[in-house]
């Protein structure tokens, strides 16, 4: 067959070819499971533009060519077609109106992809980059994290092409109420449950709360990351990137028998990810010396001061900037790619996806990084991985690094059904408890499946075992 290698396999600004190349960094690789490659060209000719869906899709279906070259049963019943196509894609107009009086019309989305093991669950994100590639691309990634915590929960996410920032509370809470006012029809405690992401915090999920209270007239668990005051969970906000730490921890700890102790990190992003991976790196005896936000980076080298940072970002919502205005020493530089060029031990990107490539990974690298976790969704390019593993540094996927989130969001539902609450200290116990459970699980199936310490293979292969065999299990049905 010949192969071309056209300029969108080259910088990846669009999507893998359909005959299965792949860059890693050093050379190109191509599926050969043909029951693998079968199934990419498949949803690629239905997908055609979805590259961040397809971008996903591919680095799955690699890890997975020893799993379906040892498992036939999941060819035979057909398990990757059916895991690859949602459930149901839900589409719908947002309208709602500014302070002045003017009308505005955005798009909504929920994607419920899988429910073989549960309830959809999945964040909502509000941003204008939201599309429906990226929400499909989300939504596969979440039907496998979910997997990885052991708890019961399919993979869905939505959202809209709202942009949050700049609005007022009053134009925020209408555009919520108006968006939960379609999205109300398609989920329910035993249904689908969202949480928040990118764009949708505890402001934003209190107004949908409300609005999906009044239009149903029950008070149901039916999202998470809601104020603890009426049936959210202690810890909630933390949970991404505390659990984000918690697994590099023992990641370092098991593949290298280190610690964050005495080292130099940088984190991506300003958020609430972002935030909390710093103060608990912070907390874990690490010095994070650079964050960034869309705008810009900051580095301290004598550490980010993560009480300054939090009221910068999360109280007064002002630019990254405003950092290095008040703390002396700080340097604040335009642009947030440079972030990558500062040497650490330690790099935790918790912006976006795609935010490191090819060229970022061997700068890092180059200035001697030791380990990479995932906090945001997809943030390393394929590019990108294939620089680490190839330089032997130790890297953690997001869907099994940031599930932390998604596991404490999995933990509300358990104490809304129930009628309960814990605390936060039990909560934290048990955060630290499914994260090292993600890292083991993984790292023995890589073991497993010939892949060792390939924890990108591992988190692939342990979480699509799960949902595979309740596919299989449960017939026609999903």
């Amino acid at each position: 067959m010949e192969v071309i290698i056209s300029r969108y396999i080259l910088n990846f600004q669009t999507k893998p070819s359909p005959s299965g190349i792949h860059y890693t960094g050093k050379e190109y690789t191509m599926l050969t499971n043909e029951y693998a490659k079968k199934v990419y060209a498949m949803a690629e000719s239905r997908s055609t533009e979805q590259k961040e869906f397809l971008q996903a899709l591919y680095e799955v279906l690699l890890s997975l060519e020893p799993v379906l070259e040892a498992n036939p049963i999941y060819e035979k019943n057909a398990v990757l077609e059916r895991m690859i196509e949602p459930d149901r894609q839900i589409i719908f107009k947002v309208v709602w109106m500014d302070d002045a009086g003017e009308i505005h019309v955005n798009r909504g989305y929920r994607v419920q992809f899988n429910g073989a093991i549960g309830p959809y669950k999945g964040g909502l994100r509000f941003h204008p980059s939201v599309n429906l590639s990226i929400m499909k691309f989300l939504g596969f990634e979440q039907i496998l994290k979910n997997s990885l915590t052991g708890l019961p929960m399919g993979g869905a996410k939505g959202g809209s092409n709202f942009d949050p920032k700049g609005k007022s509370d009053m134009e925020i809470m209408r555009f919520c109420q108006a968006f939960m006012m379609e999205l109300g029809k398609y989920i329910g405690p035993d249904t689908d449950v969202p949480a928040g992401d990118i764009g949708v915090g505890g402001r934003e999920i209190g107004y949908m709360f409300g609005q999906y209270r009044k239009q149903r007239n029950k008070f149901t668990g039916v999202l998470t990351g809601k104020g603890v005051q009426f049936g959210g969970s202690f810890t909630r906000t933390e949970a991404t990137g505390y659990g984000l730490c918690y697994f590099a921890s023992e990641m370092l700890r098991c593949m290298k028998n280190e610690s964050f102790a005495g080292k130099n990190i940088i984190v991506s992003g300003a958020g609430n990810v972002a935030l909390y991976a710093a103060e608990k790196a912070t907390q874990l005896g690490g010095k994070v010396i650079a964050m960034c936000d869309s705008n810009g980076y900051v580095y301290d080298p004598r550490g980010i001061d993560v009480a300054v940072m939090k009221q910068v970002k999360e109280v007064e919502r002002a630019r990254i900037s405003v950092y290095a205005d008040r703390v002396a020493g700080a340097q604040y530089h335009e642009g947030r790619k440079g972030i990558w060029t500062i040497p650490c031990d330690i790099a935790l990107p918790c912006a976006t996806q795609n935010e490191l490539d090819a060229d970022d990974a061997k700068a890092l690298v180059k200035n001697g990084v030791m380990a990479v976790a995932e906090g945001a969704n997809m943030p390393s390019t394929l590019e990108a991985i294939g620089v680490f593993q190839e330089a032997g540094i130790l890297f953690a996927p997001a869907k099994a690094a940031n599930a932390g989130g998604v596991a404490v969001s999995g933990l509300e539902m358990s104490q809304n059904s129930m009628r309960t609450n814990y605390t936060f200290e039990e909560v934290d116990v048990k955060l630290q408890s499914i994260t090292t459970y993600i890292f083991h699980n993984g790292y023995e199936a890589a073991e497993k499946y010939g892949k060792p310490g390939n924890l990108v293979a591992g988190a692939n292969i342990a979480g699509f075992l799960k949902v595979a065999d309740a596919i299989v299990a449960q017939g026609l049905v999903f």
